[in-house]
């Protein structure tokens, strides 16, 4: 077991092994999911799709890709965060919205638990959160802690057990709109600058998403039906021929995991928005090099089995 990892009898951890706890913890090289789950598999070598010109179009040939994360605007950090815990954490209540496909509590939600956009904000209001000890993630959409209370309200919540690789229901939402879990597909500083490795794929968005969904994804968010439009799960990598040799140091991590495993339409969006989770040691002028890769650099790879109805 991975150094920091360790816990003791009854999932407890250690109270001197506090390393590798809080907002935006280094895993330590820990994998989330096992090596042949979907996010942790290579797919350089898969056949591109028959549609995939028409799906690239569709999202933009000129368009850019763009980080969606960073160390500073407005004033902070920006992205999506996360927060790891250690398995002792007091679980908590929520209620939601959406429960008929949400997974019920308690839910170890630390009280100052970082949420998407900060304690203020509208928007998507995400809290993902890491129990270590017992290696499962919790995920909220819409989240909104209870005042005078330690319990919380969110839009949708999903559990998963990062040692397996069992799927949402078909059909079923999670706290993002693909039915997909959020932390594996963001871009973390812990990877890209301690590790200098990306070993699984991204998560991306879309302006326009198709009324469908293809494996790994459960769930749709869109009425368009056209088959020009990217469903739910779609996987696209970046082109073998792209050169990402003039780039600096943190974009050609980032530019390499797309090639070898790329990345999925997880949400709608932003055109080619790709995700990663907030740090104030991030080198924003290194990441913004990456708005030089075009949408035409991109391509799909091989759908089969996409759900429609």
């Amino acid at each position: 077991m991975i150094a920091g990892l360790a816990a003791c009898a009854g999932g407890a951890t250690d109270p001197a092994n506090l390393e590798g706890l809080g907002p935006g913890a280094s895993l330590n090289g820990r994998r989330i999911f096992p090596d042949d789950n979907p996010w942790n598999t290579a797919v350089d070598q898969a056949p591109v799709d028959a549609n995939s010109d028409a799906l690239i179009a569709s999202i933009g040939l000129t368009t850019t890709l763009h980080p969606d994360f960073g160390a500073n605007y407005l004033g902070g950090p920006f992205g999506i965060p996360y927060v790891v815990v250690a398995g002792a954490t007091q679980g908590v209540g929520v209620t939601f919205d959406y429960a008929d496909e949400s997974d019920p509590g308690p839910y170890p939600i630390p009280r100052d638990a970082p949420i998407e956009g900060g304690a203020a904000s509208g928007g998507d209001r995400h809290v993902l959160v890491v129990d270590r000890d017992h290696w499962r993630l919790y995920e909220l959409f819409a989240a909104y802690s209870v005042p005078g209370s330690s319990d919380w309200t969110a839009g949708s919540g999903a559990v998963f057990d990062l040692s397996s690789n069992a799927l949402r229901p078909a059909g079923w939402t999670s706290a993002d709109a693909a039915g997909l879990p959020i932390l594996p597909g963001l871009v973390r500083y812990d990877e890209v600058m301690e590790l200098g490795e990306i070993r699984h794929a991204l998560r991306f968005t879309v302006r326009y998403s198709r009324r469908a969904y293809v494996h790994p994804a459960r769930h749709w968010a869109s009425a368009d039906t056209s088959a020009t439009r990217p469903p739910m799960g779609m996987r696209v990598r970046l082109k073998a021929s792209f050169d990402i040799s003039g780039f600096p140091p943190s974009a050609p991590v980032i530019l390499q995991a797309l090639k070898t495993y790329g990345m999925f339409v997880a949400d709608n969006g932003g055109d080619w928005f790709i995700s990663g989770a907030p740090d104030a040691r991030w080198d924003d002028a290194e990441l913004n090099t990456l708005k030089r890769v075009p949408g035409s650099a991109f391509e799909v790879v091989r759908m089969t089995a996409v759900v429609t109805q």
